[in-house]
Order: structure tokens, then sequence, then C-alpha cells
């Protein structure tokens, strides 16, 4: 998935745990399980704002995008078969 959720990150930062912060946030450990391993299809804006007021950090502290490698893309260091010198 290109989201990328770093709430690990954070929570290390603060020096705070998992249960601490669900506690805080006012969700089950269950759900920020999911949310902290990428499995969350959604996350509620509610949801968001009281993870960025508990944690100190604004959104995208939490929630990155990265660029998907296109499939059938080659590997850093390893050449095409079919490249110019080939």
């Amino acid at each position: 998935m290109p989201i990328v959720v770093d709430i690990d990150v954070m929570l290390a930062r603060r020096k705070m745990s998992v249960g601490e912060l669900a506690d805080r946030v006012g969700i089950t450990p269950a759900n920020l399980a999911v949310l902290r391993n990428g499995r969350a299809k959604a996350v509620r804006f509610t949801t968001l704002a009281a993870l960025c007021e508990v944690l100190a950090c604004q959104p995208g502290d939490l929630l990155r995008w990265e660029v998907p490698a296109p499939e059938g893309s080659v590997h850093s260091g390893a050449a095409a078969a079919d490249g110019p010198n080939s």
C-alpha cells in the first residue's frame, strides 16, 4: 500500500506505549494495531486529530505516501536482459 503509517516512530519519539496511546486517544489497542500495521482501509479525521493531539504532531508526521514500484521493474543494481548492451 502506498500510504505508510509512522505511528511507531512517533511512539518511540514520545517514549509512549501502544496501550497508553490507545487509552489516551480513546480507541482499542486492537484498532490501533490495525492502523499501525497499515491494514486499515480508512481513518476518521476525529481519530487522526486525537492521535495528533496526544502525540503533539501533525498528520504528515503519522502518514506518508510512497510511490509504489511499477510492476516488472528492475531492482537497483540489476541489469535488464533486453537493455541496449545485450
